[in-house]
């Protein structure tokens, strides 16, 4: 197989499972040539088409469904990891005081503003910002409220912060699902063959991971935006489950689950349906 291109975010999830893809570390895995932007950056690509796999948004993915295919390892779902909605103390107290609020967002394509737009009736005034901003902003004022993701979400409360809303939470209680964050796309143009052969390799790179912390770990540090050991623990712990492994039956019950609620609302397109390998 000729080399692809591969794009994810340095997030430790990200880093953690495609360490040993990335640096040569698997005998016989598909050459790539590997590119680490923010979430918000893949999405944009995404839609551009620009790169043969990429890490995106479970949220928009309706909007270029018709390019890629949803892979079944490497991505991001699960239960007590959704994104959360934070504020000043005393702000607000319940997702009804957002309505109309200023709040921060990670992109407007990003699985948690979809959520975001699905729990807060009448919609907030969305701003849209790095991740790593989010708390920063929120934490002088600029903002009303953030709606925080990746490793923010275990760092917020040394601003000062409190939680308003659990979104993940929010869409358990709802639907009785895994929330569905974040997956890795395989280009069309990718033949089916090739593209198992790069499902399986992502679930190898994983694998070697776990057994060799040691040899990845450097790689995940080197990119991370939050230096503590403790934080990007307790991140790939998260975020890194078995889902990753695989999407599973009850995974794409999430995934086709979250595409009808944002057709019932008119947030995605009609006729979007997820399609995976």
């Amino acid at each position: 197989m000729r080399e692809l291109t591969l794009a994810y975010s340095p997030c430790p999830n990200d880093t953690y499972i495609f360490a040993a893809l990335t640096n040569g570390m698997l005998p016989g895995a598909p050459e790539v040539r590997v590119t680490l932007r923010d979430i918000d950056e893949l999405n944009a690509a995404a839609a551009r088409a620009e790169f043969e796999l990429v890490k995106v948004s479970y949220g928009a993915i309706p909007t270029f469904v018709e390019n890629y295919r949803i892979m079944r390892s490497g991505g991001a779902l699960g239960r007590g990891c959704g994104p959360l909605i934070v504020a000043r103390p005393g702000s607000f107290f319940s997702l009804a005081g957002l309505g109309g609020k200023r709040v921060a967002i990670p992109g407007e394509l990003t699985t948690a503003h979809l959520l975001l737009r699905m729990a807060v009736a009448g919609g907030v005034d969305a701003v849209v910002m790095r991740f790593d901003e989010i708390v920063g902003a929120v934490a002088r004022g600029d903002v009303d409220a953030g709606l925080i993701i990746h490793e923010s979400r275990f760092t917020y409360r040394d601003e000062g912060l409190v939680e308003v809303a659990d979104l993940g939470a929010w869409w358990e209680r709802e639907t009785g699902m895994p929330i569905p964050l974040g997956a890795i796309l395989a280009r069309n143009d990718i033949p089916d063959d090739d593209a198992l052969q790069l499902d399986d390799a992502v679930r190898r790179s994983l694998a070697f991971a776990r057994e060799n912390e040691a040899e990845i770990m450097p790689y995940v540090r080197e990119h991370a935006f939050e230096m503590n050991e403790n934080v990007m623990r307790a991140h790939i712990a998260t975020y890194v489950n078995a889902y990753s492994d695989d999407v599973g039956t009850d995974g794409i019950a999430a995934v086709r689950e979250l595409f009808a609620r944002g057709r019932q609302r008119g947030l995605i397109a009609p006729g979007a349906e997820p399609t995976f390998l």
